[in-house]
């Protein structure tokens, strides 16, 4: 590879990088600045709130009640994911199935999950079972719906050539019907992803010793303000981290969605002896 064709390649790279993050890079230096010489003690500077954060994984509990907050999402999460591509698939294939279930799955589409976490914890106790429960029940329903919707969306002259071919149910299930319904399944675990944050937080702060969201309500409630801030900021991080490797799994699952053109392959250089011999010919 030649150093212009390296070059032509990490300048775009570069371009959407810097595209991507100098919005955040300026409201963050904006926040620095603004809040330096603070005096408001709900409004700490920001000097202060990040060395919180810092003592918080190296001395405090904030690393803690973040991991373990992080493997109840996690676990949740994974478990929402593949009951509802499963059920989605199998409801969006069965019409019949999926006209009587509408009803259902309306009434479930307008439920607010956070309304169930008091009843979750009462009925089941504050451990780390009940808070997946949660999780996994307030993240299934976009996952199931959107899948759903992604099968019936699928072209029915696709489905009949299919069938028409006669290919196996297992094959065409995981190449026809699974590939087709893939950017609405996208759709739906990304929004699952803001939801199992949410549900994270609210099944913290009801009954738990432990976890970010206690971090913050305990924090809240001694009137620590940095460490409310600490716990805050690092958790709108994980997220934003989350989201943005998200993305970056959607975006090498759906290439073929998205129609990116393949890469060019640089064309190899033909040495000044082998063009000499090309022009003079094999016999000269």
């Amino acid at each position: 590879m030649t150093d212009n064709t390296a070059t032509s390649m990490i300048g775009p790279r570069i371009g959407r990088l810097v595209t991507f993050v100098w919005l955040p890079i300026a409201l963050i230096a904006l926040v620095f600045i603004l809040t330096a010489n603070s005096t408001n003690i709900y409004f700490p500077p920001a000097t202060h709130v990040m060395d919180t954060i810092f003592r918080g994984f190296t001395e405090g509990q904030l690393g803690a009640d973040l991991g373990y907050s992080m493997v109840n999402f996690f676990a949740g999460y994974l478990i929402a994911a593949v009951i509802g591509i499963a059920v989605g698939l199998f409801l969006g294939e069965q019409a019949a199935l999926r006209d009587a279930a509408q009803p259902l799955l309306n009434f479930v589409r307008a439920l607010p999950f956070v309304a169930l976490v008091p009843i979750f914890i009462t009925a089941l106790g504050i451990g780390a079972g009940p808070k997946i429960a949660l999780i996994a029940l307030g993240c299934v329903w976009p996952v199931l719906l959107h899948t759903t919707d992604g099968v019936r969306g699928i072209a029915p002259s696709i489905l009949e050539t299919s069938r028409s071919y006669r290919i196996r149910n297992e094959l065409r299930l995981r190449r026809v019907t699974l590939m087709g319904a893939l950017p609405q399944i996208f759709a739906g675990l990304r929004i699952a992803l803001s939801v199992g944050i949410v549900m994270v937080v609210v099944s913290e702060m009801f009954g738990s010793a432990e976890g970010i969201g206690y971090y913050i309500l305990f924090s809240g409630q001694r009137f620590a303000v940095a460490e409310t801030w600490a716990g805050t900021i690092t958790l709108a991080a994980v997220g934003y981290l989350v989201n943005v490797v998200f993305m970056w799994i959607e975006h090498l699952a759906l290439g073929w969605y998205e129609r990116r053109p393949g890469r060019q392959k640089p064309k190899a250089k033909v040495s000044a002896r082998s063009s000499q011999i090309s022009q003079r010919g094999p016999h000269s």
